[in-house]
């Protein structure tokens, strides 16, 4: 099974850590994080970022915005221009899901943007030897900066008794009220409103 759904999949492939979240850009150069998943559908929405008052603010959509929609939603936020130049925001396509951190020893959120780490674990989770996606641990690493960064993705053997650890700390998250989707609502998915 596809990690991606299909509109995921055409996203990605088309042309246009602080807390409890795992940033793949916070990386040093030659850095690298090992993780595992925790679950095997993405929560997978478009993200573009607004400023006002000198504060930055995500804001994101289940579905693809237009500039109006966008404008619309921000209020007294101003977004982030596109390439497309003013009139325009600067919408991505991502995905988030909840993942093991085995630096942290927690769960985290992991929030995706790079097409090139999307369309890596999408291979992966294609092939029959990684069928299961959650009996495996992944590596990302990161080379270079700015736009000449790289990310790697590698699928590893899960960690000897590591399952325990990463069952009791997903349990944990999923008792103190873990969800998801309240990222589409600017919540915190750690925390119950």
């Amino acid at each position: 099974m596809a990690f991606l759904s299909k509109t995921a999949s055409a996203a990605v492939t088309s042309n246009s850590t602080g807390g409890g979240y795992l940033s793949l850009s916070k990386l040093p150069d030659g850095g690298s994080v090992r993780f595992a998943l925790l679950a095997d559908e993405p929560l997978e929405f478009y993200e573009c970022w607004g400023a006002a008052n000198g504060a930055n603010k995500p804001f994101r959509f289940d579905f693809e915005p237009t500039y109006e929609d966008v404008v619309a939603e921000m209020g007294d936020f101003e977004p982030r221009e596109g390439r497309g130049g003013p009139g325009t925001a600067d919408v991505k396509f991502a995905i988030a899901c909840p993942v093991y951190n085995y630096e942290s020893g927690k769960v985290q959120v992991l929030q995706i943007t790079q097409k090139s780490i999307l369309k890596e674990i999408d291979q992966i989770s294609q092939m029959e030897d990684y069928a299961e996606l959650l009996e495996w641990d992944f590596t990302i690493g990161k080379k270079g900066s700015g736009l000449t960064t790289e990310y790697t993705v590698r699928p590893v053997p899960r960690k000897k008794g590591s399952q325990e650890h990463i069952d009791a700390a997903w349990l944990e998250a999923i008792s103190e009220g873990f969800d998801i989707s309240r990222l589409l609502s600017g919540q915190n998915p750690f925390k119950p409103a």
